[in-house]
């Protein structure tokens, strides 16, 4: 069995980020993003993932095939030379997923508690051609809702309703037969707003609702919420994993290979990568540290990712979805609030207000 990965295109809404990586490798909760669905994946059965790929083709390919025995599955990437949208580079690695059996395509900013062999139980007993993981949201109003009926077969789709229809949205993991790769063509195309509709007016597409947590981790602000569900998820299924004592609260998630100080108070919501240092007195709350950072003694963080190999000096205070990129250095006693820092710079003077540091 195989998938497909939508891994995209340049990842601007995770700048300053994806200015060093492209977007699936960095990490969320202390593992690339794309390693928690093809993970997922071959837990399942799936043997081959295909990345559809348009930006670092190479780079991409060249961790991945260091890291496929690891992982115990087959990965495989398929470029666009172009944009092709999202039902575009289906038709573009047809070879590689036309086997006769049913293939998984997902987004590969979504977090979930992936429920394939749900989807994959569902779709044999439909009998459609599709399958589509939902999932349900407070305000459905900023989405396209989906409305099915009883049995899950998709009536429509309403693209952010004015008034409520329902409160079930498209999330971002479809399951399908190969007889839909003769519905694709080979150019830019939606498969949501072009493919769907059709599918579902000839009664050949299903839902099936997804009953746990679900984020899209493309944007800092979002990351940051997809790391604290991801983070509860982990206490109640794996709570080995999530660290205890004086010096943690609520639910914190630390690289083995990390070093924390004395007096430090770690939480709620933090993931501190692969040999981070920590050192005395610190403060974080709601934070991602990816691997490599040094935060000195006695500084404060709040509601932010801090990227690879930077340095925070002493007594400093960073807040409100700051993103700083790969190797950053910021002076002793700096403020920082709301910034987006571009990779290798030094932060030598407070940043009172929300901006971008070229």
């Amino acid at each position: 069995m195989k998938a497909l990965i939508l891994v995209g295109g340049y990842g601007t809404r995770l700048r300053p980020l994806t200015l060093s990586y492209p977007k699936p490798l960095v990490e969320f909760c202390n593992k690339p993003m794309v390693f928690h669905q093809i993970e997922a994946l071959a837990a399942v059965g799936v043997n081959e993932v295909v990345l559809a790929v348009s930006y670092q083709p190479q780079a991409m390919q060249d961790f991945l095939e260091s890291e496929q025995q690891k992982l115990g599955i087959k990965i495989t990437c398929s470029r666009e030379t172009e944009p092709l949208g999202t039902a575009g580079p289906i038709k573009l690695a047809e070879s590689l997923l036309n086997d006769g059996e049913p293939f998984f395509v997902l987004n590969s900013d979504i977090i979930c508690d992936y429920p394939f062999q749900k989807m994959l139980d569902f779709h044999r007993k439909h009998g459609g051609i599709g399958t589509i993981l939902v999932t349900q949201v407070e305000e459905p109003s900023k989405y396209g809702v989906v409305l099915f009926d009883k049995d899950g077969k998709i009536e429509r789709f309403v693209e952010k309703p004015p008034k409520f229809v329902g409160n079930r949205i498209n999330a971002g993991a479809y399951l399908f037969h190969p007889v839909i790769l003769r519905k694709l063509l080979l150019r830019a195309t939606s498969i949501e707003k072009e493919v769907f509709p059709e599918l579902a007016a000839e009664g050949l597409l299903y839902a099936v609702e997804l009953d746990s947590f679900w984020a899209d981790i493309g944007q800092p602000k979002d990351y940051l919420t997809g790391m604290c569900l991801y983070l509860s998820n982990i206490r109640n299924k794996e709570p080995e994993n999530i660290m205890y004592g004086p010096e943690f609260i609520g639910n914190v998630l630390v690289d083995p290979s990390a070093k924390i100080g004395q007096n430090c108070r770690l939480g709620p919501d933090c993931v501190i990568g692969r040999d981070c240092i920590v050192e005395d007195g610190v403060r974080l709350i709601r934070t991602t540290l990816l691997p490599g950072t040094r935060v000195k003694s006695h500084s404060w963080i709040s509601d932010s990712i801090i990227g690879w190999q930077c340095t925070i000096g002493e007594w400093v205070r960073i807040e409100n979805n700051t993103v700083l990129g790969e190797d950053v250095s910021v002076s002793d006693e700096i403020y920082v609030n709301g910034a987006s820092v571009l990779p290798h710079k030094n932060v030598t003077t407070d940043i009172p207000d929300p901006t971008i540091l070229m």
